[in-house]
């Protein structure tokens, strides 16, 4: 049974770093600086990897270290005053985290339509570098405009993942995913006149890309973007090392497969 941790108003979630390899990630709107902070304690104390709190405007990420910094100092133990460390702040994406997980050689690229998709992508340009992806940006290199996505796509289609941030249309990912052979994340953004309907337009234009296999998740959601790069790289680690316990090696075949029979 998976491990949890109820702490009345919340229940930790202890299972989730062995599942999906990064612990619970803590969303900051609805909850008071405490409760933020005494989830985050929870993570630290009993999960090894990157504890990370979203959507954590500047005022309320102070709160937050100084609850959890007292926290700290009111353990006993190996824990003293300020043990937990104020933690990192990233304030253009909103993004509060402590112990990053150092550089796993899974590479992302970040790219987006515009300059006012700006803040999505930092969001999930941070996310990804905090769960240990190397991340290289591609900013305002959208259709209005395509010799300027021509002339990097090469270093794009470099990466393990790619992922596109646009709003208007949305086209961008239909761009990218015709021209990289990669897993590409579509994150669609609120920026466009009346009819973008504050992003609907570009997401249902990536749910209905013409490039095939293209993944989208919600609007402004440069945090939803990054997890999927994640899982995709975690994915992919987890082969490379081999079978685990809940994965045994497949049985080897005793007749190779024969030729593709056609019409």
């Amino acid at each position: 049974m998976p491990e949890s941790l109820p702490l009345g108003f919340a229940t930790v979630d202890l299972d989730r770093q062995r599942r999906q390899g990064l612990p619970e990630v803590i969303y900051a709107p609805g909850k008071q600086p405490g409760e933020i902070a005494a989830i985050a304690a929870a993570l630290l104390d009993r999960a090894s990897g990157p504890v990370l709190v979203t959507r954590l405007g500047p005022e309320a990420a102070a709160e937050v270290a100084a609850e959890l910094a007292a926290a700290g100092g009111q353990r006993t133990g190996a824990r003293g005053p300020g043990a937990y460390g104020p933690g990192d702040y990233v304030a253009r994406a909103r993004l509060l985290y402590w112990r990053a997980a150092p550089p796993d050689g899974g590479r992302v690229a970040v790219v987006t339509a515009g300059t006012a998709d700006g803040p999505v992508a930092d969001e999930a340009a941070a996310v990804a570098r905090a769960t240990g992806l190397q991340v290289i940006e591609f900013r305002d290199v959208g259709v209005a405009g395509l010799h300027r996505l021509l002339a990097v796509a090469d270093d794009i289609a470099a990466a393990d993942v790619v992922i596109v941030i646009a709003g208007m249309e949305g086209a961008l990912a239909s761009a990218v995913g015709g021209l990289v052979g990669v897993p590409v994340v579509a994150v669609p953004t609120s920026t466009g006149y009346g009819a973008a309907l504050d992003g609907i337009t570009a997401l249902l234009a990536m749910m209905t890309s013409c490039a095939a296999g293209v993944c989208v998740v919600n609007i402004d959601s440069g945090f939803g973007g990054a997890m999927a790069a994640h899982r995709l790289a975690f994915s992919m680690r987890r082969r490379a090392a081999g079978p685990g316990p809940r994965e045994p090696a497949a049985a080897p075949s005793d007749t190779a497969p024969g030729p593709v029979s056609r019409p």
